[in-house]
C-alpha cells in the first residue's frame, strides 16, 4: 500500500523526517530501507566509485610518506649516509604517491567535489595507522580517539554529500566559467590574495595564517580546474571527445600553475612551523575552500535540504577535529635534546652547557671572557 502524500507543510516536513530516519536504518527489511540498499547504491553507484578513488588514493599517499620517512631513517642509521635520492625505497614511496595522486585526480571526475576534498583526512589517519604498526611509533589515546572521529566523519560525508550527477563537458565548464557567481567569486578571491601578498612581500608578514589562507586561495582554483579536466577526460573516455575544446586546455594551465604556487607557499609554512601544525590548519583551510568552490562553481549544493547541509557540514567537523587530534603533540615526541649537559655526568659539576639555549639572546656568539675568568678563579678558591 502506497503512502499518502503530505498536504501541508506539517506533513511535508514528518515525510522528510520519516524519509531520513528510514535511509538511517539497517534493520528495517524492503529495497528502500538503509544507506547501503540497493534503490541507493543504484542511484550513487558513481559518486561512490569516486569516493573509494579518493579514500583509497589518500591510503596509498599515506603508506609512500611512511616509505620515505623510512628510507630516511635508514640512511640516517649509515656510517656513510648517501643521498636519499639514490635510494631505491625513496623512490619507491614517491611512485606511490603518485599512484595515490593518480587516484585523488580521477576521484573528480566521478565525485562531486564536497564529497572527494573532505576525504583526504584519511591520508592523515591511515599514515597515523601505518606509522604505529611498520614504524613503531606510540599510539596515544588522542590517536585513537581522532582515528574514530575521522571514520565517523568520512561516513556522514560519504552518505550526505549532495549527490546531485552532472556530466563534465566542455560545454558546461564554459557554462559555469563565465557565470555571474564565478566572476565574482574569483574577484573577490583575486582581491584578498593580492592583499595577502601585500603583507606577505613588502611588509615581511609570515604569520601561518597568511601563508596557509594563500594556500587555501589557490587551492580552490586548484579544485575547480582538477575536476574540469578529469572531468572533461573522463567525458572524452565514456561519450565524446572534449579534449579538442580550448577550455580544457585553459583549465591545464590554471590546474599547474596554481599546483606550482600552491606547493611554494606551503613549503615556506613548513619551513618557519611544525607539522603539527601546519597539517591540521592546512587540511580545515583546504577543505573549506574546496567546499566553497564547489559550491559557486559547480553549484552542487543545489537544491539540498538543509537537513541534510547540516549533517554534512557536521561530518567535516568530525573530520577536522580527528585529524587535529591525530597530529596534536606528534613531533614533540621525537625531539631530542640538541646538547650535552655535564650536570648530568656523575662527580662533574659547571654552570655552563656547551651550547646555549637557542631562543637565547647568547645563541651563535663566544662566551664573555669575564665569565671564563670567574668560573676559572672559583675553581682555584674550591681547590
Amino acid at each position: 500500500m502506497a503512502a499518502p502524500e503530505p498536504t501541508g507543510p506539517g506533513d511535508a516536513a514528518a515525510a522528510a523526517l520519516d524519509g531520513l530516519s528510514r535511509n538511517l536504518s539497517y534493520w528495517a527489511p524492503g529495497a528502500a530501507n538503509g544507506s547501503l540498499s540497493g534503490a541507493w547504491y543504484r542511484r550513487n553507484q558513481i559518486h561512490l566509485l569516486g569516493a573509494l578513488l579518493a579514500i583509497l588514493g589518500n591510503l596509498v599517499i599515506s603508506i609512500s610518506l611512511n616509505i620515505q620517512k623510512y628510507s630516511h631513517l635508514q640512511l640516517a642509521q649509515q656510517e656513510h649516509p648517501r643521498p636519499y635520492f639514490r635510494s631505491v625505497l625513496w623512490w619507491g614511496g614517491v611512485l606511490l604517491m603518485a599512484v595515490g595522486e593518480t587516484g585523488n585526480f580521477a576521484a573528480y571526475g566521478f565525485a562531486p567535489v564536497t564529497l572527494v576534498a573532505p576525504l583526504g583526512c584519511m591520508s592523515v589517519t591511515g599514515s597515523a595507522i601505518i606509522s604505529v604498526m611498520f614504524l613503531k611509533e606510540n599510539l596515544r589515546a588522542s590517536d585513537i580517539l581522532g582515528m574514530t572521529l575521522a571514520i565517523a566523519g568520512t561516513y556522514l560525508l560519504v552518505n550526505f554529500a549532495p549527490n546531485r550527477t552532472q556530466a563534465v563537458s566542455a560545454r558546461s565548464v564554459q557554462y559555469y566559467f563565465v557565470g555571474w557567481q564565478f566572476l565574482v567569486y574569483v574577484i573577490l578571491e583575486i582581491f584578498i590574495f593580492c592583499v595577502l601578498l601585500y603583507f606577505h612581500k613588502r611588509k615581511g608578514m609570515k604569520h601561518i595564517m597568511i601563508l596557509l589562507t594563500l594556500v587555501a586561495l589557490l587551492a580552490s582554483l586548484t579544485v575547480i580546474s582538477v575536476k574540469a579536466v578529469s572531468g572533461m577526460i573522463t567525458f572524452s573516455v565514456t561519450d565524446k571527445m572534449q579534449l579538442t575544446y580550448p577550455i580544457f586546455y585553459i583549465m591545464f594551465i590554471i590546474m599547474i600553475a596554481s599546483c606550482v604556487f600552491q606547493v611554494k607557499f606551503l613549503n615556506q609554512a613548513t619551513k618557519l612551523y611544525t607539522m603539527t601544525t601546519v597539517v591540521p590548519v592546512n587540511h580545515i583551510f583546504f577543505t573549506t575552500s574546496a567546499i566553497i568552490a564547489g559550491i559557486v562553481f559547480y553549484q552542487e549544493f543545489f537544491g539540498v535540504a538543509f537537513l541534510t547541509v547540516f549533517i554534512y557540514l557536521f561530518g567535516c567537523f568530525l573530520s577536522f577535529l580527528g585529524v587535529f587530534l591525530v597530529t596534536r603533540n606528534r613531533e614533540k615526541e621525537h625531539l631530542q635534546q640538541s646538547f650535552i649537559d655535564f650536570g648530568n655526568i656523575p662527580g662533574k659539576q659547571t654552570l655552563d652547557k656547551i651550547q646555549p639555549d637557542s631562543n637565547g639572546l647568547s645563541y651563535g656568539t663566544l662566551p664573555d671572557g669575564s665569565d671564563s675568568t670567574k668560573s676559572q678563579s672559583g675553581e682555584k678558591k674550591e681547590v
